[in-house]
């Protein structure tokens, strides 16, 4: 099968392009090209409003919830310290209560109350010298 052979031909057109025609389109696209750079300008402007509106917003939502989640870690902290002065008062109580008792007990046998004394010095100390 025989290769073909392909022609070229260059078209010219039907209508040669004044040059005047050349020119008003040349100034039509600058202008076109003035008024879009103008139309993105403002449409920049327009999106760094609403972003720094935006970021207003957020950062005003961040600072009121970083101050209620202050409000209840202040209201924890009173409802703890609050939890603590009773357990305080229960122990005072309860050591009042059966200190009388105790006093008693040891008196009756003071070489048992001496002997659990040291035991319990000898067992705490062995816990707090390991750390």
């Amino acid at each position: 099968m025989a290769a073909r052979k392909q022609t070229t031909t260059t078209e010219t057109p039907a209508e040669p392009v004044a040059a005047g025609n050349i020119e008003a389109r040349l100034t039509a696209l600058k202008a076109d090209l003035a008024a879009l750079q103008a139309d993105m300008k403002g449409l920049y402007g327009d999106v760094s409003e609403v972003a720094s509106e935006r970021a207003a917003q957020a950062v005003k939502a961040a600072e009121d919830l970083a101050d209620k989640a202050m409000a209840l870690a202040e209201e924890a902290a009173g409802d703890a310290k609050a939890r603590a002065l009773e357990y305080k008062e229960g122990a005072e109580d309860w050591a009042e209560e059966n200190a009388e008792e105790l006093r008693a007990h040891v008196r009756a046998q003071p070489l048992t109350s001496l002997l659990i004394a040291g035991g319990v010095g000898a067992f705490l100390g062995a816990i707090f010298l390991r750390r």
